[in-house]
């Protein structure tokens, strides 16, 4: 079955939307049933995001806002939390300028680029969660809560989009990467007609 460039996308994102949703409602229930009374958190939303703007830009806003709705409906959380996750959430593409600074590629084949482009993320997404928080009735030191707890999910991001590099095509520019495996399947076309003439021959 051929899929057309719109086809592949809509489907792309859609399932790391589902596989991050899925992800951020078990582990919120998990944690409040087995350790209710922990202050730290772990959350795959970073490392999703991070993977999802290299591979398709700026639409991993639709997870970095889904990634926070996931968790707050899970959790139980109050309106005013659903503001500071889903908002919040989406400053994590801020990101995105490094793309602008170093290029795509540069950051996919490098390790030290690809832990700064995690780190901003999640850095990203902490200020906005603190900022929605501040023009909601929040204090200022909340900053400090927000990056000690959610410290667990760095480690994780960082770790998880680490791998994701040595994954042929995951954290990968979409387009490039078709590209890529279609010259790569037509060198293969030319090689195998090359064998055949000289076979016959």
């Amino acid at each position: 079955m051929n899929l057309s460039l719109k086809q592949y996308k809509t489907i792309d994102l859609t399932i790391m939307f589902i596989l991050l949703a899925a992800a951020e409602w078990l582990i919120a229930k998990a944690a409040g049933v087995w350790f209710p009374d922990e202050i730290y958190v772990l959350s795959p939303m970073t490392a999703m995001v991070c993977i999802v703007m290299m591979r398709w830009g700026a639409y991993a806003a639709i997870h970095a806002f889904g990634g926070g709705l996931a968790l707050c409906m899970a959790s139980g959380a109050e309106p005013r939390q659903y503001a500071v996750y889903c908002i919040g959430n989406c400053l994590a593409l801020a990101a995105l300028v490094l793309f602008r600074i170093f290029g795509k590629e540069k950051i996919r084949t490098s390790p030290a680029l690809t832990l700064l482009f995690t780190v901003s993320a999640f850095a990203g997404a902490q200020l906005g969660r603190w900022i929605v928080g501040l023009m909601l009735g929040g204090s200022a030191g909340d900053i400090v809560t927000l990056f000690t707890t959610d410290s667990l999910s760095l480690v994780f991001a960082v770790v998880a989009v680490q791998l994701s590099r040595k994954l042929d095509g995951v954290y990968e520019d979409q387009l490039q990467y078709l590209k890529r495996v279609q010259q790569e399947q037509r060198r293969g076309q030319l090689s195998d007609h090359g064998d055949t003439e000289y076979g016959e021959a």
